[in-house]
């Protein structure tokens, strides 16, 4: 045979082996296997599309071991991957250590911990964020309302009651036509109401049950007047944001206590305006003012919110909010949420239907004037190097035109101002001497000013003296050399690049955040 031919032979007897071309680095790696801790995926960069091509719904945790917030959620986190693993569930629950990951965390723009992201069908590219509540039910029923429908199908009579009698509120979508881009918009907001229960419904019979005659979105609630319908706007449509802003507003009780429990839904119904009684529930007069105060609530719904602010409860925040002792109770405060001015009821008379009536429209109509909170003048507030201003003699102060006035506006609570104080007391210690200067500070927890609103802590100003008011905030380093360098240039730093330092932000409300804690990177 020609030594050609079989040259040719044995080559393709080489290939046909699987042996032409694979070199050492070509040789398939078994694939790593995912390790689990308490029924969640630990997850690396390694793993991750592994995880992803075996399993269509994925909700991945980045966390720091160091992180607080990711310790309170890690049992929770656990009983939800437990409920749906009971459930036989299609979703499962992983999790990522961020900075032992530094590309994951890159990859996925991850800058606080925890972080929680959902892929859906292996998409590594568009995960979709967790911003719900950090308890087991919750995450677990956040996940069923992706992976399955967020709403019941409602076919007769009989499913249609048990679903309404079996929950407190219960939200049915009734459309005609299922299709309509309109159910579509019903189910999407329905995936993140997780407080409230859905159903969905096209039959004419239950049209007919409820009285319906168009698409309509009926809340239906154990409480108050049982009932609230949103009907479908036949041009516009329905519009996700003022069905939110319905749902939220009707599914409040017409008073709410307000309590830690409660607090996120008082500020996520966006409700500017909130009318708070304050009475001690241990006293039965007290209490009997409820039923005046319910009486006068119903017209206001979805303008004033109504709350009770129990003084003999876990409230001493509140109470120092609005400048308040436990001991004026019984008593009405009004507060908008968005300017934070804040009302008193001129009078002091009884707290009854009609009072809160005229109170209410008395607010909303300009005729009644804001109040600020103020501390009372501190007898020796000008005896020590650091004076001591309040509400009642900041104007006095610092715009007297005599005298250059530099003022640390502080919270108790915050670190940032206790790491300055010692600077500040050196400040004021320097030029206690200097008739033309004033070092002072203000608590601006406690007292509010009509000049300006203070947003951080600690804020700086400077007041110059001088006709005009003027007012410089000052940002750069907070030690006693650039501190001096200011006031001995006039209230101007030297031709340098400022270094501006950290605030502490200044806390709204009490616990008005709807959103959970987290720790930055």
């Amino acid at each position: 045979m020609d030594s050609q031919l079989l040259l040719v032979l044995l080559l393709l007897l080489l290939r046909a082996s699987g042996l032409w071309g694979q070199g050492p680095s070509e040789e398939k790696l078994p694939e790593e296997e995912v390790p689990e801790e308490d029924g969640i995926l630990v997850l690396s960069r390694h793993t991750l599309g592994l995880a992803l091509r075996e399993h269509p719904a994925l909700l991945v945790e980045f966390y720091a071991p160091w992180c607080g917030h990711c310790k309170a959620l890690a049992p929770e986190y656990s009983k939800a991957a437990a409920l749906l693993a009971a459930e036989s569930a299609k979703t499962r629950l992983a999790k990522v250590d961020g900075p032992a990951e530094p590309e994951l965390t890159q990859e996925f723009a991850v800058t606080e911990y925890p972080t929680l992201k959902f892929f859906r069908d292996g998409n590594r590219t568009h995960p979709e964020e967790y911003t719900g509540p950090r308890e087991a039910e919750s995450i677990a029923e956040w996940l069923r309302r992706r992976v399955g429908s967020s709403a019941t199908r409602l076919e007769d009579e009989e499913s249609t009651q048990a679903l309404i009698d079996a929950k407190d509120i219960v939200v049915i979508g009734f459309f005609q036509d299922l299709e309509d881009e309109d159910v579509a918009t019903f189910l999407a907001l329905a995936q993140d109401a997780l407080d409230m229960t859905f159903g969905l419904t096209d039959r004419p019979q239950l049209f007919q049950k409820f009285g319906l005659t168009k698409d309509t979105v009926v809340l239906f609630k154990k409480f108050d007047e049982g009932r609230a319908d949103f009907p479908v706007d036949g041009e516009l449509g329905l519009d996700q944001g003022d069905l939110s802003h319905f749902l939220l507003t009707h599914s409040m009780h017409l008073i709410t206590e307000y309590n830690s429990q409660t607090s996120p839904k008082i500020f996520a119904a966006r409700i500017l305006n909130h009318l708070l009684l304050f009475i001690n529930q241990t006293l039965a007069s007290h209490r009997e003012l409820l039923a005046g105060f319910g009486e006068a609530a119903p017209p206001f719904r979805g303008q004033v919110l109504f709350v009770v602010v129990d003084v003999g409860d876990n409230n001493h925040h509140v109470l120092q909010y609005f400048g308040l002792k436990a001991e004026e109770a019984p008593t009405l405060r009004f507060i908008n949420m968005e300017t934070t001015k804040k009302y008193t009821p001129s009078d002091g008379g009884p707290v009854t239907a009609a009072s809160v009536t005229a109170f209410c429209h008395a607010v909303l109509n300009g005729k009644v004037k804001p109040y600020l909170l103020s501390q009372e003048v501190p007898a020796d507030w000008d005896q020590r190097p650091v004076k001591t201003l309040v509400g009642k003699n900041f104007e006095q102060v610092a715009f007297d035109e005599t005298k250059n006035v530099f003022i640390k506006f502080y919270a108790p609570w915050c670190t940032h101002c206790k790491e300055m104080a010692p600077a500040w007391e050196a400040l004021a210690e320097k030029y206690r001497n200097r008739e033309d200067i004033i070092i002072a500070e203000l608590d601006a927890t406690a007292n509010e000013l009509e000049a300006f609103a203070v947003h951080g802590f600690p804020t700086l100003k400077y007041f110059p003296a001088g006709p005009g008011r003027k007012v410089i905030e000052y940002k750069s380093t907070r030690d006693l050399e650039t501190f001096s360098k200011f006031l001995d240039n006039g209230g101007e730093l030297p031709e340098e690049e400022p270094t501006e330092e950290p605030l502490a932000p200044l806390p709204e409300m009490p616990a008005n955040s709807t959103s959970e804690p987290k720790e930055e990177l």
